[in-house]
């Protein structure tokens, strides 16, 4: 793990705490790696619920409740499945705040209009619900690492 994967995760924690917010976490591409950059921080309990990692279409339906009729309409790799696991990890969970992953981190897994590398975020708290799709460069490791940074990059701007 990175030093500025860290460092954001601390910044998170005490954005969190100074707002009395409790953040869960839904991972695809990630594999619980943002669940694990903000349970390196200290005191993480008092601010973190929980996480998923809902690597299969079929996890995502049966623990986030992501209609599976969205999937396969959009891809899993879609800001619409995205914003709907943060949604359901709200849903799912007794947090105040959510963050969601999926993408393509590679090598393979590349279709027509999402390369390697494509990932979708999503943030969600209250009725209010932020989508975004990203293509990342770089090897797996990389792709991943910055999706993590991006993903708490964007909970810190949705949140303040």
């Amino acid at each position: 793990m990175t030093n500025d994967i860290l460092d954001l995760a601390t910044k998170v924690g005490q954005a969190l705490e100074a707002r009395r917010l409790v953040l869960a976490t839904a991972e695809s591409c990630t594999g619980g790696g943002v669940s694990q950059a903000i349970t390196e921080i200290p005191g993480s309990t008092g601010w973190f619920d929980c996480g998923f990692v809902t690597y299969s279409n079929a996890s995502k339906t049966e623990l986030l409740d992501v209609p599976a009729a969205l999937i396969a309409q959009f891809g899993s790799v879609s800001e619409e499945v995205a914003g709907k696991m943060a949604e359901g990890a709200l849903s799912n969970s007794m947090a105040d705040v959510a963050l969601s992953t999926t993408g393509i981190a590679g090598p393979t897994g590349a279709v027509p209009g999402k390369p390697v590398g494509t990932v979708c975020f999503g943030w969600s708290r209250g009725d209010t619900t932020f989508t975004e799709r990203l293509v990342f460069q770089g090897d797996r490791r990389s792709v991943r690492e910055q999706t993590v940074a991006h993903a708490l990059r964007g909970l810190l701007r949705f949140i303040e």
